[in-house]
């Protein structure tokens, strides 16, 4: 069965209030001021007919389809829709020859989840881009640089969709339970406005999202001397088990983990703790969070507090011994200590200047004094000759040996910072590399004979 669709009657009430009460014109658009306000680019465009293809890039319930909409209408356009979750080569086949069918009007295609569709049905929009076939719309949670194929994304310009503000939910909101065709208006339904605001803040800037609540909401409301209800107490029925918003896979996964480190690096435990609670509350794997702040203790703390390695260690060790919600307090305690540490980043950085002198310097020999001796025809070879064994020197150093390739001479990556533990380890490098210049500079051989 074909999967292609044509506009639809979003008057009829058996669809979904949020279908339902989709903006018709450009003035009861809420939200995308930076692309739809007056004077801009988008609306100067559509107010002027001058229909072009495009992309929308947004998280979920921030106006995609409804501005795919409102396009074909303001173009005298006709309007079909593909859902990349459901469609395939054939859907597209098919929705250009509809458009070939109907040659005195242009014909928006609007594709939901582009990002779904893999390169080669991506590529069969192409030619039809092109020759003008098609006014090509799509829509997308994720970033296009990364999930379209240049050779699409060339030929679309991109705007960017943003969550709507709790002010614009509101107002949304206010249309929904005053509207008595396509709304609520005509079921005698009583909300407060510190009820109406609280819907507007709960629901992550996805007016879909408010709708779908609010019409929940409305069968649930209570009676009240002859009116229904919608308060607090519904609305906490309603959203009881609605987490936030956070995309696993997509930018919002990433845009938040990346404020979570950059806080505990900022060294700012209250922010730190802020973007756990986040990321936990929105679904998050509380391991994978444990994983990170690994990761983080070794990049940004390092050898500056040792002690820093292990407690992130143990928290995810206690996190799994615990489960939730038990053990997310380990995971707070240990993000909490990681932002107060002190910051090094030496190793970090040492760990990938040794990476690209390893890339860069091909496959240089290992020193003959460094090499093992296991058999005399290694030892006639001068493999381990000369080597010094540290432990028989003065504070259990060689000074002036090289353990580095002959080629390559000596080489410095770490560098210690002046906090916490690698003060010391600082204080200890200096003192060792200067008895290696001292005694490379009196000439010695590094006690080789």
């Amino acid at each position: 069965m074909s999967q292609l669709e044509l506009g639809a009657d979003h008057a009829a009430p058996a669809r979904p209030l949020a279908d339902r009460m989709r903006p018709v014109s450009l003035d009861e658009y809420l939200g995308q001021a930076h692309i739809m306000g007056p004077g801009r680019s988008l609306r100067r465009a559509l107010e002027g007919g001058r229909l072009h293809s495009m992309v929308f890039w947004g998280p979920p319930g921030t106006g995609k389809t409804t501005l795919a909409r409102l396009i074909a209408e303001l173009g005298e356009a006709q309007f079909l829709s593909l859902s990349a979750v459901m469609s395939g080569v054939k859907d597209i086949r098919e929705a250009v020859d509809r458009a070939r069918a109907e040659p005195d009007r242009p014909t928006v295609l609007f594709v939901d989840e582009v990002h779904r569709f893999n390169k080669s049905q991506q590529d069969a929009f192409l030619p039809h881009i092109e020759d003008g076939t098609i006014v090509f719309v799509g829509a997308t949670t994720e970033n296009p640089s990364f999930e379209l194929n240049n050779a699409l994304l060339s030929r679309l310009r991109t705007y960017v969709l943003q969550p709507l503000e709790p002010e614009a939910i509101r107002e949304l909101v206010d249309r929904a339970l005053a509207d008595p065709e396509r709304g609520l208006g005509s079921e005698g339904l009583d909300m407060a406005p510190e009820d109406r605001d609280l819907l507007a803040r709960m629901v992550d800037g996805d007016a879909r999202r408010a709708l779908n609540f609010l019409e929940i909401a409305a069968d649930l409301a209570r009676e009240s001397d002859g009116r229904r209800v919608i308060d607090g107490a519904v609305l906490d029925e309603v959203t009881a088990h609605s987490l936030r918003r956070f995309d696993k896979g997509g930018d919002l996964f990433y845009d938040q983990i990346s404020a979570l480190h950059k806080s505990v690096r900022g060294s700012n435990p209250d922010a730190a703790l802020y973007w756990m609670c986040r990321m936990l509350d929105g679904g998050v794997d509380p391991v994978y969070v444990a994983r990170r702040l690994v990761r983080i203790a070794s990049e940004d703390i390092g050898n500056a507090d040792p002690r820093a390695l292990e407690l992130a260690l143990n928290a995810w060790d206690t996190y799994d011994r615990l489960g939730s919600p038990e053990g997310e307090l380990t995971l707070a305690q240990a993000i909490s200590y990681l932002a107060v540490a002190p910051k090094s980043n030496a190793v970090y950085t040492a760990y990938k200047a040794a990476v690209a002198d390893a890339r860069d310097n091909g496959t240089q020999e290992v020193p003959r004094h460094l090499r093992n001796a296991p058999t005399q025809l290694m030892k006639a070879e001068g493999y381990g000759a000369n080597y010094r064994y540290a432990h028989d020197e003065p504070e259990a150093f060689a000074a002036g040996e090289c353990y580095f390739p002959e080629a390559m001479g000596e080489r410095v990556y770490y560098q210690p910072v002046p906090r916490g533990m690698e003060i010391k380890i600082g204080e200890k490098l200096r003192h060792l590399r200067e008895r290696n210049e001292r005694a490379r500079g009196e000439g010695t051989d590094g006690g080789q004979a």
